[in-house]
């Protein structure tokens, strides 16, 4: 599925993660990143625990984010 249009980093496609952004080239979504920030994880542990991240995917979910204000997922 294309990229999302203001991060190719993120992408979005029905048939996966019932629709939410995610991160492109895997099942992860931007919701899944920020929860895990949000537990507590650092940056450090989610690059540990999830060898397929890298801190631009990372930082990518934060910018997702915040560009959009608020939660619709």
């Amino acid at each position: 599925m294309p990229p999302h249009p203001h991060n190719p980093l993120i992408s979005t496609d029905a048939t996966v993660r019932s629709g939410r952004p995610y991160l492109t080239g895997t099942r992860i979504s931007v919701a899944d990143v920020l929860d895990w920030l949000n537990s507590g994880l650092t940056e450090a542990d989610l690059l540990r625990d999830f060898p397929v991240l890298t801190p631009a995917m990372i930082r990518a979910c934060l910018h997702h984010s915040a560009d959009r204000g608020h939660w619709s997922y």
